[in-house]
């Protein structure tokens, strides 16, 4: 299995390998490398297309506390790893925080960005009331199918259904996400700075998204100064890209064929 020592943390990863520009993808809290399947399929014919486990997630090892900037540093150090000079970034949600914080930090790096509901704000003291009560009664009571029910109304749109997912909360050990909760809660605001990211911008949101609403992703469509589309997913809630495929594959196709 391929890891990579990259700024400190052993960080597993899969790559498609291949002469194409690099795509590298970081995935969604709750989720992992996994959650970038149907478009890792759906690129590798023509891009170098890396997902990988953030901190807190999946097999990679981690040291701890952590913010969205360790996170964006370990994402450069993880194309470092690869010999990678330039790719593109494509984050989903908590991927997005650290993508955006990776194109301030490293401008030369990051040829583009593939945004998937996500925002540039700090979460308001409502957002982190609930969001902890929720984390909470998974802390006291493990997974039962009450929460999982909760989550999957706050990460997917109305009737969708794919037990791995469930399966995969389930397996985990509540205790384990706590880490990555807290980097998530304490997260900085970066929206008055997003006018210094000058790379072209793909926005890609979920109509009914219930974690992160719609409008958010059209303050970065008005804050980015070199957004080049904004794809809303009907029907879809936090992660379009696993809901609906056959809508978000062919507009970061289309985004990524024309910076190519």
């Amino acid at each position: 299995m391929p890891f990579a020592d990259a700024n400190g943390q052993k960080l597993y990863y899969t790559d498609s390998g291949g002469d194409g520009p690099a795509v590298l993808l970081s995935h969604g809290f709750l989720m992992g490398h996994d959650m970038w399947n149907h478009q890792v399929t759906a690129l590798q014919d023509g891009y170098r297309v890396i997902a990988y486990d953030e901190r807190g997630w999946g097999q990679s090892e981690f040291t701890s506390p952590f913010t969205f900037w360790d996170m964006a540093d370990d994402a450069i150090a993880l194309l470092d790893h690869l010999g990678i000079a330039q790719a593109v970034l494509g984050g989903m949600s908590q991927g997005g925080f650290l993508t955006l914080r990776a194109a301030l930090r490293y401008p030369d790096r990051v040829r583009g960005m593939i945004l998937i509901d996500t925002q540039a704000r700090a979460w308001v003291e409502e957002e982190i009331t609930g969001f902890t009560g929720l984390l909470d009664t998974v802390l006291a009571g493990g997974w039962n199918d009450e929460l999982v029910a909760m989550f999957y109304g706050l990460l997917f749109g109305p009737g969708f259904d794919d037990p791995y997912w469930s399966g995969k909360w389930r397996s985990r050990p509540p205790e384990t996400v706590i880490p990555a909760w807290e980097c998530l809660r304490d997260r900085d605001d970066v929206t008055d700075r997003l006018g210094e990211i000058a790379c072209p911008a793909l926005i890609v949101h979920g109509e009914v998204d219930a974690g992160i609403a719609i409008e958010d992703g059209r303050v970065l469509e008005d804050k980015l100064p070199n957004v080049v589309g904004f794809c809303a997913v009907p029907g879809a809630g936090h992660t379009p890209n696993v809901e609906r495929p056959d809508i978000v594959n062919p507009a970061i196709r289309s985004f990524l064929d024309e910076l190519s």
